[in-house]
């Protein structure tokens, strides 16, 4: 028997204006596999990641997570994590707040969110940071704090839009290695975009390319 995909895009079209930025996209992904979407920019793969995120809306196609068409259910409510090239941290907030924000939202025990705070800086190897504020880390360190601010909520998926490109190349070298062994003991569908062949290739499981809207392979 086939596995089943956990995460399925079928038929999926976006124009903006006259550009199509999504052409018939169809591929399903695996649950706890790291996918990496390579491409030239403008080739779609930041559409693909906002439109399973719910920030866009498809024109037409089926966007399936766990067997559920989620085209109409809101970005809050579809169990995703999202990590974004520049961060995106809250700047007045310590590490400590940044990475309960979600927990805070979803009106958690106190109690429970400091467990899993203090559990998630742990395990991005942040402890003893969380009076600091986001100006005091490092690039690298501030990448860590917006997985463990994705990951809190606990999310099914797990999306990142070029999550190392404003990092300095040794440190990304590391970050890369890292988010790989996370994923694989966490065991969590992830697709991280990127234009980096040898990043794709070092971190991904199997590789999407796009081009021109449109997939053009996919395989290991």
């Amino acid at each position: 028997m086939a596995e089943q995909n956990y995460v399925e895009l079928r038929h999926v079209n976006k124009k903006y204006k006259d550009f199509q930025a999504s052409d018939d996209i169809n591929f399903g992904i695996g649950k706890g596999k790291l996918i990496g979407l390579l491409g030239p920019s403008g080739s779609g793969k930041t559409t693909i990641l906002r439109m399973l995120a719910g920030l866009e809306h498809a024109d037409s196609g089926e966007i399936i997570i766990d067997g559920r068409v989620v085209n109409d259910v809101p970005a809050s409510e579809r169990g995703i994590g999202f990590v974004f090239q520049n961060y995106a941290l809250f700047r007045y907030m310590t590490i400590y707040d940044n990475v309960a924000f979600g927990l805070e939202l979803q009106k958690m025990p106190k109690k429970l969110i400091k467990e899993r705070v203090t559990k998630l800086l742990e395990m991005t190897g942040l402890s003893g940071l969380e009076k600091r504020y986001p100006n005091q880390l490092s690039g690298g360190q501030r990448q860590r704090v917006a997985f463990a601010r994705a990951l809190a909520p606990n999310p099914q998926v797990l999306l990142l839009d070029e999550p190392f490109a404003a990092i300095d190349a040794k440190v990304r070298g590391e970050l890369r290695t890292w988010l790989k062994e996370l994923v694989e003991k966490l065991g969590i569908t992830s697709i991280f975009v990127t234009h980096d062949q040898d990043e794709a290739v070092e971190v991904a499981d199997e590789i999407i390319i796009t081009n021109h809207g449109t997939i053009e392979q996919m395989g290991t």
